[in-house]
């Protein structure tokens, strides 16, 4: 093959990551991600050093990332105190920061694939079975380093794990294996996938028939599994959705309109017991310090009615000044709270993984002089919370004691991250403000925690200001939604919780076992003869 200008793998490298994010929610376009990287494994094959391997992945990601994260732009819309243009620029920014990872996988996979030693003999028809061995070796470590570049992204500097590639997967039924290989090991199966679409272009059949043959089963698997049957007596859960945009919500002539709505849509007490499910932040009230607020809400209850609603808990400290002590904010913990329907506080979730610049400035002291401030509006950043708990739903008017774990917003993107494994609960509860993500991110989201449920084998109830609200079962299905810019309702009974899946065991050790599995394999490649 004639060499090219350099300048054309890399426009290549960078149009092809940009198109690769159409595969997310909304568009879901996911053979056109495969086509994509598929694309990319050409590009890492021909790089001539190190350099070029690393520079086509990283504009890969560039195009990846600034297309997927698109909706960040729209959050900047919402605070004054940040310049409203900034988000396209934040979103180039932080993306030429994430695409890193797709550089670093793309230059590991180079040059392992180039120092693999093998055993191949001299003679006829060397050539190519050189040429397909390298390229199934060279898909199996791209497949494994892929894993490892994911896992980086989520804990580095706190971690970003938006739109892991094994997302795309979710219409294709192998989504199925994130139970057994977490989502790290998924975004591995679609690198596989991309990998035989480029071997059968090359007419290298064998390799491409024995990684095709395995995704296909996988994928009939998934999508011909049906739903948990839900047991009789399950409690019965309603999920409010009230329409309260990011520009109406800290409003203070709307807040008697807002509790109005909420109160609405929970709908009149009754005798039957019910979870009612409120989103994050749903009240601008200090339920811990305020009585006259939780006897608000409990006057919405029936007599074994729990609200499982989000509202802030705050912290004060004494300041001294000119003689004179007060109280000033000194944080806060973005916080879920059960009430009761004798006004009583049963439990509270303080959120662990928080928004950087979201909820809290890192490095205040340089940025706030500048003009940059949060985009949660206030002075004080929030504190995280201990990480992953079980709190108890007591028993009542026949419904059993029920445990339940809370991720709320941005923490149930985090794999391996969201479950008290000591304490598994019965479900988790998702409270979330996606109303400043614009129109993907809210569909990203939802997509995100589809993959909890299928990673744990554990239903998920979400419930957000303006959409996507959900109940979803243990493998992933959504059973109801309601979309976006709507308020209303949902009206279920709780699904049921599967056994704990090999993932819910292990945690991201099974995706590390797969991706050792597959640079195994790689090894093995080359390095047997025929």
């Amino acid at each position: 093959m004639k060499a090219v200008p350099d300048r054309f793998p890399k426009l290549a490298a960078l149009l092809a990551g940009f198109l690769s994010a159409t595969g997310f929610e909304p568009l879901k376009l996911w053979p056109v991600t495969l086509a994509c990287f598929a694309l990319l494994l050409w590009l890492i094959e021909r790089a001539p050093d190190r350099r070029a391997a690393f520079t086509r992945g990283w504009l890969f990601g560039l195009g990846y990332f600034t297309l997927g994260l698109n909706w960040i732009a729209h959050a900047f819309s919402f605070q004054d105190a940040m310049p409203h243009w900034f988000g396209y620029g934040a979103v180039v920014l932080l993306s030429l920061y994430l695409a890193v990872y797709p550089g670093l996988a793309t230059l590991a996979a180079w040059w392992l694939t180039k120092n693999l030693p093998s055993r191949l003999r001299e003679g006829p028809g060397v050539g190519r079975e050189r040429s397909e061995r390298s390229a199934l070796s060279l898909t199996l470590l791209f497949a494994a380093c892929w894993i490892a570049s994911e896992y980086l992204r989520a804990i580095v500097f706190t971690g970003f794990a938006w739109n892991p590639l094994g997302v795309t997967l979710l219409p294709t039924g192998m989504a199925i294996a994130a139970a057994l290989i977490g989502t790290y090991g998924l975004g591995a199966l679609a690198i596989l996938a991309a990998g035989a679409i480029l071997l059968a272009l090359r007419r290298h059949w064998t390799p491409a028939a024995a990684i095709s043959l395995p995704l296909c089963v996988l994928a009939l698997w998934g999508l011909l599994t049906p739903a948990p049957p839900t047991p009789a007596g399950a409690p019965r859960i309603r999920v409010v959705q009230p329409n309260i945009g990011q520009d109406e919500k800290y409003s203070p002539e709307l807040e008697e309109a807002h509790f109005r709505t909420l109160a609405r849509l929970s709908g009149e007490p009754r005798p039957a017991p019910r979870l009612i499910f409120w989103p994050e932040a749903a009240i601008p009230a200090y339920l811990d310090m305020e009585p006259q607020w939780r006897g608000r809400l409990a006057s919405l209850l029936g007599p074994g009615d729990l609200l499982m609603t989000g509202a802030t808990k705050v912290y004060f400290k004494r300041v001294e000044e000119g003689g004179v002590t007060t109280n000033a904010l000194a944080g806060a913990n973005n916080s879920l709270f059960i009430v009761s329907p004798q006004a009583q506080l049963l439990g509270r979730y303080d959120k662990s993984h928080l928004v950087p610049y979201g909820e809290y400035l890192p490095m205040r002291a340089i940025l706030q002089p500048i003009g940059l401030s949060r985009l949660v509006p206030g002075d004080a950043d929030f504190w995280p919370g201990p990480g992953p708990q079980s709190l108890t739903l007591p028993a009542t008017l026949g419904r059993p004691q029920l445990k339940m774990g809370v991720q709320i917003c941005y923490e149930i993107i985090f794999s391996g991250q969201v479950i008290d494994a000591k304490n598994r609960p019965a479900f988790l509860f998702n409270p979330s403000n996606d109303a400043w993500f614009g129109s993907w991110g809210p569909v990203q989201h939802l997509a995100q925690a589809r993959l909890r449920a299928i990673e744990e084998g554990i239903p998920i109830v979400r419930s957000t200001p303006t959409g996507v609200s959900a109940v979803i079962d243990a493998r992933g299905h959504v059973l109801h939604a309601l979309g976006l810019y709507r308020a209303g309702f949902l009206d279920s009974t709780l699904p049921s919780v599967l056994p704990p899946t090999p993932f819910a065991r292990l945690g991201n050790w099974a995706s590390f076992l797969f991706m050792a599995l597959l640079a195994g394999l790689a090894i093995a490649t080359r390095r047997t003869t025929r």
